[in-house]
Parts: C-alpha cells; structure tokens; sequence
C-alpha cells in the first residue's frame, strides 16, 4: 500500500476583512492556494501580497443600483402566472400580484400589455381576446367572462430585487440592506454600459486573478410569496430571461409569434419533469445561443486584461447549459459548482470545453448551520463522503468552500476535519488524474433532455431532495459513482439518428409516466419505440424504473410493455385475468441482498405477463421482474432509492441486463458498503469505505485474484497495480 504524501493546493477558501488572521492560518492548515470574497464581503488588502491565486465575485447583472435606477426600461423580467380564477355571473376580477412578494417584482405595464400579456380560459384551454379584458391598478378585469369558466393572467413584471440577494438576505436575516436590482445585460443601454463596467472593475482591482461570474444575465426561477417565502423554484427554469426586447428577436429567429404560453405552459413553467414543446426547445436553442455571445464578449474582456473567467453554475446560469455545443464557445477558463452528492459532482466534473473544474463543498457557512447547537462537521463528512465516489468516477480539478470565515471559525472540530478533507482530495487527484477509471459496460440514461440535463434534470439547487422523483434521484446518484461509462441520450436523439444507440449496453428510463424523464408523448412516434424494441431484440440491455415507456396509447399504458413482460392496470384490462404471480427470488440480480429489497413506495397495479420471470411481488402487484426479449433482456424495478445496497442491486442488474454476469470479479468488493475503482494507466486502485463503520469485504482484482480486507469507518486506502 502506498505511503500518503502531504500535498498543497487545489483548494479555495473564503475570507472577508475582518478575519485575516484565521484566513493566513487556515491557507496554511489546508493546504490552499485560493482565497475568494463571497456575496456581502470584500477582499481584504492585507491578503493580496499571500501569493495565492484571488478570486473576485463578479455579479454582470446586479451592484449598481445607480445604472438600475437610471434605466428602468432595462431591468430585468420575468413571466409570471395567477393563481385559478373562477368566473360566477357578471365580470371576474384577478389580482395579478396575490400571493407573491412586491419586494421581489413589480408588474411591466411599460410595454404594451395587451401585445405582452395573455389571459387564458383554462376551461378551454384558449387565450381570451385581448379586446375582452382591461387593466386597472393591480387587477386584469374580464367583463363577460363565461360563468363558471376559470381564467388565468400571464403577465411581465420586473425582478426589482434581485432573486438571490432576497434570497441571502432572507436566509442571514438582513436588516435594512439595500435590494440590489437585476437589470438586463442583453439590451443595448446595459449591454454597452456592462461591457464598460467590466473594464473599469478590472482596472481597479488588478490583485484579482480570477473574475468569478455569477453567473451572466439570467437567473433561474426563483419566487418568493408575501410572506418572503420560496413559493416557486426551478433550477433549470426560463422564465426570468425574457423581455419585449428578446422575444421579438426571438420572433425573427423562428418565423412565428411568440405566445407567454410558451413558457407559462399551464402554470408548469415547463419544469424539468414537463415533455417540452417544440417552442421552448426552440427558445432555449435561441437563448443558449445569444447568451454564448454575449458571454464570450465579456470573457474576452477578462482574458485581454491579463486575468482568467470562472463561471460559477448557478444563479444566473440560464443559456450556459455547460454540456450543449454552445457552452464551449464561450471559452471560459474554469466553471465552479456547488456539490450536494454524487451527482451534482458529475455535473460540474463532466463537464467538457473548460480547463479546469471545482467543487464548492457543503456546509456554506452560513448561520443555518453554523451556529450555537449546530453540527456542521456532520454535514461536512455526510458531504464529502457522498461525492467521494463520484470523484473517484471523474474528479474534479479543485475543492472550496463559501460563506462567512467567521462563522465557521467558532467550530475547531470542523476546521480539523476540512483540513483532513483537502489532504484526502490532493492524495485522490494525484492519483486518478489524467486517466479514465475502469468502465464495466456504456450506459445510456434515456429521457426528454439527454446530455443538455447530464446527471441533473431532476434536482433542485444543491440537489435537495423531493419524495415524488426518489428513484430517478437513486439511479442518478447510484451511477454517479458506479463503474459505468455513463451517457445521456434524448428522444429526439433518436429521431435524428437512431445509430444513437449503436455500442450502448444497456438503456435505463426511469421515473413516472407522462413524465419527461420517460417520455411521455415521444413514445407514440414509431421511430423511438421500433428502435428501442430492436436494440433489446438484437442483444440489448434495458432497465425500467417506476413507470418506464409510460404513456396511455394504443391498447397499452407501458409501450415497452411487450419487451419488459410488465405492464400496469390502470382500469382498462380488468377483464382480462392475470395468472404469473410466482415469484422467483434466487437470481443474480439478487445475490448480494441481505433484507427485503426497498422499492420505496414501490408501484401499484404492476402485473407481469406470461413467461416474465418476478423476482419481487406484494399482494399481487410486481416490484421486480426479469424477461428476455430476442437476444437481449429488460429488467423492471417498481422503485429504487439511493442506498448501497440498492447502488449494488443495480450494479448486479446492468451486468445481467448485458449478458455481463462473468464479469462481475473484476475490480470488485464482495460487500456492497465498499468500492473499488481502478486507474489501470496510472496503475493505482483504491478501495474505499463509503459508510461510518468499519467493514470487512474480499476484493477482488482485476485479474480476479482477491484479499480479505478489514477498513475504518470511512477509510479509502490506495494500492499499486
């Protein structure tokens, strides 16, 4: 086993000016070589002659209130939907502002509403005449509404406080600080103005080395109520990067009229779970193209001036959508993320087109968790632990961390175990750089974003958790740190070319039906379902999770019903009896369980057909099933949320899905608490402990010899090949 080398570097810490003295003691202790301000702090003098490498948040679209003020045509927008209303006899009356918070926006009854806006009989689905309704101080009035028809407004208001300084005021509670006002950088006022800003920042703090973008001009969807609550959030959403003034050249670009449908989609917004139309796929392809422009504009500013562009993926990070084409040609120097598990890990060390990648590690140091009784330690390990396996998959190039030096200053205990923390990442990065680990087999995540969503379109910011989607999050989370050489593929990937799926051994589609993570209406083009049938019929491998190929068309609601010997009742075929309930649980897929399998909340009303082999079935209903199909094989599971042992249960289910059970001795650890990965260029392995116990496994090699080993609680250990 290989003796530990104390490194340096590769680590980011924050500072503000009254915490000098911690920030040069903790720059020594781990180990960094970055020092970075954060929202509401400066960069003190004192540390600019340190050596280190400064990062300055650099906010395109906010701090100068002034500019805002002066130009309020420019600031920034955003679409917004009522709540239901119901009309009775005689005329309806809609608050446009009821239940979310003036602090935040301000309606746009500047441009021409009429032209801008949309009122919608959501009992017909139909946009009312423009000439039937009117304004009046806060209220759309429709005088001859159908009675007992409900309507909605869509409307433009002005994000007059800026959605993530609200944010961090609300958080840190605040008291009288100013709202900082989010004005536009795509129109031309601001445009010009911002290009000039740049230039002067630049010039005025030539200590700094790094410009930080946070991000460029488009903030995710984020509202809050009256009650300055979070009422709405969609890290993925667009509806805050709209203007007259972007839609109508988007209008150009396209050749139609631009409808506030095409966004407020029901009130949905088109969320990551939402089939998106062809509308506002056509807006973001717009959207991301227009704002690599104009980001480019600006990185080329920063590299003319002699100092390095980091986007940081968050915030304003709509249009940067960092897998698509267009991301790259921005030429950013670096992207920095925040890390919530696996997967949020993946997200920022995948990507491609940029030198190099960060992590900013949880806790942030903020008073929610750092404060009198709090344990930030805790979340700290939990943090680390969780991404360890994604970066042992593809490591990220750096690790930080944000918030208030202060605050995380009153926890000894927690600045020991950082400090641990950045030795462990230098001694991983050092030895799985530069290199591809060992892959089992290529696995493709089939849904309605493909690469554009990589490893995210089901989460929130910092990957909170959300009950409804658990076994799409477990799947994700579960690959993240697996030995899979591990693509995301799109529906309309395979309308374009169905050779899309040529060297892909297994396809997974999980989550619930109508979704876009299983594809909803795709599934009634006979291209996408003919080609996925004959890749399982020629030797493919398929996973379903929760509600695979869901979709109510012609006599079946899963389309893959034939291929995956499953299908779900959902009252149509009461009639028809069901005789396969024996269940079969000795398997390969199975081996390694040691309790009942959890599904979660598992699926109702599953029955398997004829020759489908169950695995797992409760009170008649299936919760796992195997079934060949031509020269391939599907497997069905009713639900999968992250745990080890459901990491291995897939694991053992990709390999049987692909013909691959010989394999499963390679690179290997007979308990599924510990890990190998192998860097066969770098002729390294590590086996590593992912739980807070100590474990014993066998590991097995990759030429299938094996040792027993005994690990502390969370222990990675490195060995030469």
């Amino acid at each position: 086993m290989e003796k530990e080398k104390k490194l340096r570097g590769r680590v980011t810490i924050p500072t503000d000016v009254d915490v000098v003295p911690q920030t040069l003691e903790l720059y020594e202790r781990w180990g960094a070589d970055a020092i970075r301000d954060c929202d509401g702090t400066d960069f003190p003098a004192e540390l600019r002659a340190v050596g280190a490498k400064v990062y300055s948040t650099y906010y395109t679209t906010r701090k100068d209130n002034a500019w805002a003020k002066a130009n309020p045509d420019e600031v920034q927008q955003c679409y917004i939907m009522t709540a239901f209303r119901m009309a009775e006899n005689g005329p309806l009356k809609i608050e446009l502002m009821d239940d979310i918070s003036p602090e935040l926006m301000q309606p746009n009854t500047r441009d021409d509403i009429k032209r801008w806006w949309e009122v919608v009989d959501r009992t017909t689905g139909e946009p009312i005449s423009p000439d039937a309704w009117r304004y009046e101080d806060g209220f759309v009035i429709i005088d001859e509404p159908v009675p007992y028809h409900e309507y909605t407004v869509s409307f433009l208001c002005y994000l007059i406080w800026d959605p993530v300084h609200m944010y961090n005021a609300v958080v840190n509670d605040w008291q009288n600080v100013e709202h900082q006002i989010t004005f536009d950088v795509r129109q031309p006022k601001t445009h010009k103005f911002t290009m000039e800003r740049l230039r002067k920042f630049i010039a005025e703090h030539p200590y700094v080395s790094v410009i930080r973008y946070t991000t460029f001009f488009h903030q995710f969807t984020l509202v809050f109520d009256a009650l300055k609550r979070e009422k709405y959030v969609d890290w993925y959403g667009y509806s805050a990067s709209v203007s007259p003034y972007i839609l109508e050249q988007f209008e150009k670009e396209v050749g139609y009229t631009f409808r506030p449908e095409f966004i407020i989609d029901q009130g949905y917004f088109n969320n990551q779970y939402r089939v998106p139309s062809k509308e506002f796929r056509d807006f973001q392809a717009f959207q991301r193209r227009e704002v690599a422009k104009l980001a480019k504009e600006m990185v080329d500013i920063t590299h003319e001036c002699g100092k390095e562009a980091m986007m940081f993926l968050g915030d304003h990070w709509i249009g940067t959508e960092p897998f698509m084409e267009e991301f790259a040609s921005i030429g950013l120097d670096a992207v920095v993320g925040s890390v919530g598990n696996g997967s949020t890990l993946r997200l920022i060390s995948d990507i491609p087109g940029v030198k190099y990648t960060e992590g900013r590690f949880l806790p942030y140091f903020f008073p929610d968790t750092f404060h009198e009784g709090g344990d930030p330690v805790r979340e700290a390990k939990e943090n680390w632990v969780t991404a360890r396996r994604a970066i042992l998959r593809k490591p990220i190039d750096r690790i930080g961390y944000g918030g208030y030096l202060k605050l995380a200053c009153d926890f000894p205990e927690f600045l020991d175990y950082v400090e641990s923390v950045c030795d462990e990442f230098r001694l991983l990065y050092e030895n799985a750089k530069g290199t591809t680990p060992y892959c089992v087999k290529t696995v493709a995540v089939l849904n309605s974003w493909g690469k554009m969503r990589a490893w995210g379109c089901h989460m929130v910011h910092h990957a909170l958790y959300q009950k409804q989607n658990y076994s799409y999050a477990g799947v994700i989370e579960a690959l993240s740190g697996a030995p899979f050489d591990v693509k995301f593929i799109s529906f309309e990937d395979i309308i374009a070319d169905p050779k899309v799926l040529d060297g892909i051994d297994v396809i997974i589609n999980v989550g619930d039906g109508d979704t876009a993570h299983t594809g909803g209406v795709y599934w009634e083009n006979p291209t996408i379902s003919a080609a996925i049938r004959g890749f399982i019929a020629n030797g493919g491998g398929f996973i379903g999770v929760g509600q695979p190929s869901g979709h109510q068309y012609q006599g079946r609601y899963f389309q893959l019903a034939g291929a995956m010997g499953v299908e779900k009742e959902t009252g149509f075929t009461l009639n028809y009896d069901k005789y396969n309930w024996d269940e079969h649980r000795e398997h390969f897929i199975t081996a390694d369980c040691t309790k009942e399998i959890d599904f979660g909340e598992g699926q109702k009303n599953i029955f398997a057909h004829a020759g489908t082999t169950i695995l797992r079935q409760k009170d008649k209903e299936v919760q796992m099933a195997v079934n060949d199909f031509g020269k391939g094989r599907t497997v069905y599971i009713s639900g999968l949320p992250y745990s080890f042992e459901n990491s291995r249960l897939l694991y053992r289910s990709i390999l049987w899905a692909a013909h691959g059970e010989e394999i499963l001795h390679q690179w290997y650890s007979t308990n599924f608490n510990v890990e190998v990965h192998a860097f066969v260029k770098n002729g390294k392995y590590c086996v590593v402990n992912n739980t807070y116990v100590p474990q014993k496994t066998t590991v097995y090699r990759g030429d299938g010899t094996s040792f027993d080993l005994e690990m502390a609680a969370n222990e990675i250990l490195w060995y030469e090949i």
